[in-house]
């Protein structure tokens, strides 16, 4: 594969003894090795994002402050592990979630609301309701998390 130009020593106008002698080319050339490297950097780049997706997390412990208080009575929504919505302790079906958002975001000054996930509820669902809690005039959503969690800057693993 590695190829090297032959190169013949000594000056074309004098005459040595024996046949002339060849010596390979020292120089490497790094340019199928630059483009091999480059092609390589590309893929990586490529496929790097794709190797996240599964990743196994467990959002609902952390270590995490705990957010400010208000004045005002917070807001909580809940979605239970069956997959029931409550807004504060009142179950509410899911077609009607966003309409009752917005007759509560109608009466209140804060647009801050607290929504609170079972740990087995698929990632999905908790998006679902948060769209829903958007659509509804909330736009300060704070999720709810139980304490105790790791810690990012354990050495312990």
């Amino acid at each position: 594969m590695g190829a090297g130009v032959i190169q013949k020593t000594g000056d074309s106008g004098r005459r040595r003894r024996g046949r002339g002698r060849s010596r390979p080319m020292a120089e490497i050339n790094v340019t199928p090795f630059v483009d091999v490297m480059l092609v390589l950097l590309i893929i990586f780049m490529v496929a790097a994002p794709l190797m996240t997706v599964g990743v196994p997390v467990e959002l609902p412990k952390t270590a995490a402050n705990a957010l400010p208080g208000e004045e005002e009575e917070p807001l909580s929504v809940t979605v239970t592990a069956d997959g029931v919505v409550m807004i504060q302790t009142t179950e509410v079906p899911r077609g009607e979630l966003v309409n009752r958002l917005r007759a509560i975001a109608a009466e209140r000054d804060s647009t801050r609301v607290y929504l609170r996930a079972d740990g087995v509820v698929p990632y999905s669902d908790v998006m679902q309701v948060m769209g829903a809690l958007n659509r509804g005039g909330f736009a300060n959503i704070g999720l709810v998390t139980d304490a105790g969690g790791p810690d990012m800057n354990d050495q312990d693993g």
